[in-house]
């Protein structure tokens, strides 16, 4: 059975034998008039996807980028492996959701922006960049440009540019929502063959609960503004059981509604 527990968001567990990548502690974000995040604890383990899930306004973007160092907590702290956050760095990658792909590059121009930006030598670049396209699946489409693709191979091309710079930390906000159910499907089995080969620290903001369950290894649910962690589940049973049985497993329909009895109450 999966683990479910419950937890109050300033004291969250260590979980046994589990290293963690990213550390939130005692966050709060405030704005003008919006109590964005309250007290907010929650660890993230190395090598492992962890989904980000709530209501809508209920700060998982605000968390987002504080983690990436786009924005500065009005108190608490965030750690990556071990070290405080105090702006972007090298350790982290965010895969923004409408894409952010320069149009007047070509796709491994695109893939290889950030490690243009690092000072890495065209060929090396080059080289790095056409790995990853062929990774994501785009495989021949080296010399378009974005305006010449479809939505989803335009989130792959960003996929593909947060993997080449190697960071071991990937952030991504709601980066299927834009594509249509077929592809987002594929785009989620995908990122669960990711998961396994490249041995990095997913945080993953999503609004749906089946995509949380089908990709997590844990799920931190957050509550309404001012926001803080309700629960925190680790789906366990269904992993080793294939991306094609997941979705029929009673486990992972039994975490689905177990999910949205929980968040029921707070959709309007």
């Amino acid at each position: 059975m999966a683990m479910l527990q419950t937890r109050n968001s300033s004291a969250q567990p260590h979980v046994a034998g589990v290293e963690n990548a990213v550390s939130a502690r005692n966050i709060s974000k405030n704005y003008v008039d919006v109590e964005a995040l309250k007290d907010l604890s929650l660890d993230f383990p190395r090598g492992q996807l962890t989904s980000v899930l709530g209501p809508s306004g209920c700060g998982k973007t605000t968390l987002l980028k504080i983690i990436a160092g786009l924005l500065t907590p009005t108190s608490g702290k965030i750690e990556v492996n071990g070290k405080n956050v105090t702006g972007p760095g090298p350790d982290r990658a965010f895969v923004f959701q409408d894409f952010a792909l320069l149009p007047w590059a070509s796709v491994i121009r695109n893939v290889a922006f950030g490690l243009e930006l690092r000072g890495v030598a065209k060929s090396e670049r080059n080289s790095i960049a056409e790995k990853y396209i062929r990774d994501v699946g785009l495989d021949g489409f080296e010399n378009s440009f974005p305006h010449e693709l479809s939505g989803g191979m335009r989130q792959r091309v960003g996929l593909a540019r947060a993997l080449s710079v190697d960071a071991q930390v990937l952030l991504m906000d709601e980066p299927f929502s834009a594509v249509d159910e077929q592809t987002r499907r594929k785009f989620q089995e995908d990122l669960l063959s990711l998961i396994q080969t490249e041995n990095k620290t997913f945080i993953f903001v999503t609004h749906s609960i089946e995509e949380a369950v089908y990709v997590s290894d844990q799920i931190a649910i957050l509550l309404p503004r001012p926001s803080r962690v309700s629960e925190i589940i680790r789906p366990s049973g269904f992993r080793d059981k294939g991306v094609d049985n997941i979705r029929r497993d009673p486990e992972y329909l039994d975490i689905v509604d177990r999910i949205w009895a929980s968040l029921r109450s707070y959709v309007e």
